[in-house]
């Protein structure tokens, strides 16, 4: 890069130049258009003003408040507010009848629903994903596999104390782990797996022993998943024969479980969710799969 101190005049456009000069280019010295320097001055001057009226600036322990005293959180609650005051109506109708009403009622129905697929998306997807079609150690909602039991009752008294959380209400049934504190050997536990799987028609190899799997089971498992492995909603145990599987249904994965015990907990929504939240969400999640006689 060259620089020449002396002014020059550019011979083909009669510009002055800066002096500057790359590669024998030399850098004109035009003004720049006025309308981008007006447009410019007025972003300044907005900025300003914008900074005066509005919050804008943090302190060490707040930000300024701005002249015109506005806040985005003011005008969000001012809108909640005006939401809640038009549906203000269809809630006390709600809130005053119960589930089975409600279902039989289309037009409360259609409300209670749309109410809770809000709250579910709000506070139960994280676990049983969007469409409530849960994941591993999740359950499917859509589905008539209920741990729990699938009726609006049953929902909602699962919604409302949770499992093995901190209600004394809530369905307190777990797993026990077998191998950790050594109530069956390895072998056992093998054997059991072997034969669960066969409850729901999987392939357990040749080596198999079904028989003695069998006689574990029955000494073990039966006691909570009934002698055929048709499950105990008042326990929460599992139907082991509907090829509906929580955690997986290989081997390895059964082997685990046995081993080390299963006990997924669902939290308390009562005290977290009002009451006619709660309603529209056992509602919505009926809707989603519910009991087969439903």
């Amino acid at each position: 890069m060259a620089h020449d101190k002396h002014e020059q005049v550019d011979a083909i456009s009669g510009v002055t130049t800066t002096g500057h000069s790359w590669d024998d280019i030399q850098e004109l010295n035009n003004p720049l258009p006025r309308w981008w320097l007006w447009t410019f001055y007025a972003s300044i001057a907005w900025a300003i003003a914008y900074c005066i009226a509005y919050p804008a600036w943090p302190l060490v322990s707040s930000y300024t408040k701005g002249a015109l005293g506005w806040q985005s959180r003011d005008a969000v609650v001012a809108e909640l507010d005006a939401l809640k005051e038009q549906r203000s109506g269809m809630t006390a109708k709600l809130a005053a009848s119960s589930l089975d009403e409600i279902r039989q009622n289309p037009e409360l129905f259609a409300f209670a629903r749309a109410q809770g697929k809000a709250a579910f998306g709000d506070n139960c997807a994280p676990c049983h994903g969007a469409g409530g079609a849960g994941a591993k150690g999740y359950p499917n909602l859509n589905d008539d596999d209920w741990l729990w039991g699938g009726s609006l009752a049953q929902i909602e008294q699962t919604i409302r104390h949770g499992a093995r959380s901190t209600s004394d209400q809530g369905h307190s049934g777990s797993m026990p782990a077998f191998g950790r504190d050594g109530m069956l050997k390895r072998e056992e536990i093998s054997q059991a797996a072997d034969y669960v799987r066969s409850l729901s028609g999987l392939p357990t190899g040749n080596g198999a022993d079904l028989v003695a799997g069998a006689k574990v089971f029955a000494d073990n498992c039966a006691a909570c998943h009934g002698e055929k492995g048709l499950g105990n909603q008042d326990l929460g145990a599992p139907n082991l024969s509907d090829k509906i599987w929580l955690f997986g249904a290989d081997k390895a994965t059964i082997v685990e479980g046995l081993t080390n015990g299963r006990g997924g907990v669902m939290p308390t929504w009562h005290g977290r969710l009002d009451d006619t939240t709660i309603k529209a969400l056992t509602l919505y999640v009926h809707s989603l799969g519910g009991d087969q006689a439903r």
